[in-house]
């Protein structure tokens, strides 16, 4: 395995790689020279001098250039029948996440999206108390950096939730209503989704990156209790009904002593993750599958999806922006 470009995110791919059982790290490609001098240097593995080159000696790469790029990176790769881990967003439109998927198809190549937080140790440990959930409330907030701001927010960050509910929900899309604005940039700063499906579930995102402060929460509502998820710190809690109360069927409600009030009532169950790296797991989870011994976590066609009702939330954004703000 190699890794095309070594940004930010690109440069931790490299640094685990070098270390994931069953893959030989072939090296990695970097156009900015000073920065792959850098890389190189620091983490002891070949700069190839350019894309064909460390194609050449892959099974697989992780493409982790500028979204801009990752077609014409991932076509390139696909058409050497070399496996693909794009990291998310898949492509910057719908055409171009189908032409990757479509050179895929006709490669018999594998095509994963790095929707790392699949493997966020708080979802994991949540995975076993989840049933059914009727509403997700997510918040995912940072401070203002120039990373990713070619991009709208939605797009930068609010798509990691976007995968997520769609997965722990399992249900079609309904409806989708959105709002939001630029702050300090050009493109979207700040919005707000929320999403009904079939059945009757509805989650409500928000995501900004222009927050004092970060925050990666996600709160699950379901008939068997209530799931409060810290996916920054992996750990999270589930509260139900203590199993040997009868339920609350209305007119006066159980005696509760003081001192105790909710907790004589509930039950909380921590969770806590088993301290496993998330893009380790990640990366594994591609070996697994280049090798055909596990579906990918998040597939192409996954990720497409994802992709779809992000750009749907962004366009009723700008809708919206326009409606509010009329020229």
């Amino acid at each position: 395995m190699g890794v095309v470009g070594t940004g930010s995110l690109g440069f931790h791919h490299a640094r685990i790689l070098r270390n994931v059982p069953e893959v030989t790290m072939a090296g990695f490609f970097e156009a900015r020279e000073e920065r792959a001098l850098e890389v190189a240097e620091e983490l002891g593995i070949e700069r190839r001098p350019s894309l064909d080159a460390l194609l050449e000696v892959c099974d697989a790469v992780v493409v982790a250039v500028p979204t801009v790029a990752h077609e014409e990176v991932a076509l390139a790769a696909l058409d050497r029948g070399v496996h693909v881990l794009i990291e998310k967003p898949m492509a910057a439109s719908i055409e171009e996440a189908d032409r990757i998927l479509d050179a895929a198809d006709a490669a018999g190549c594998v095509v994963q999206i790095g929707h790392v937080e699949r493997f966020n140790q708080a979802i994991r440990a949540a995975e076993p108390y989840l049933e059914r959930p009727l509403f997700i409330e997510s918040h995912r907030m940072a401070p203002f950096s120039p990373r990713s701001t070619d991009v709208a927010v939605v797009l930068d960050l609010m798509i990691h939730d976007v995968d997520l509910v769609q997965s722990l929900v399992g249900r079609p899309i309904t409806d989708i209503a959105a709002s939001g604005m630029p702050v300090l940039t050009r493109t979207i700063d700040i919005a707000n989704a929320r999403i009904s499906f079939e059945g009757g579930a509805v989650a409500n995102l928000t995501a900004s990156r222009v927050s004092l402060e970060r925050m990666r929460k996600l709160r699950i509502f379901q008939p068997s209790g209530y799931l409060s998820l810290d996916l920054a710190g992996g750990t999270g809690e589930f509260l139900r009904l203590k199993q040997d109360l009868p339920l609350f069927s209305g007119g006066e409600p159980p005696a509760v002593p003081p001192p105790e009030g909710l907790a004589a009532l509930v039950e909380r169950i921590p969770l806590q993750g088993d301290g496993a790296e998330p893009l380790r797991k990640e990366l594994e989870n591609f070996r697994d599958a280049v090798r055909g011994d596990a579906p990918p976590a998040v597939s192409g066609r996954q990720g497409r999806r994802a992709l779809e009702v992000t750009l749907s939330i962004e366009e009723r954004i700008r809708a919206h922006v326009a409606d509010t703000h009329p020229a």
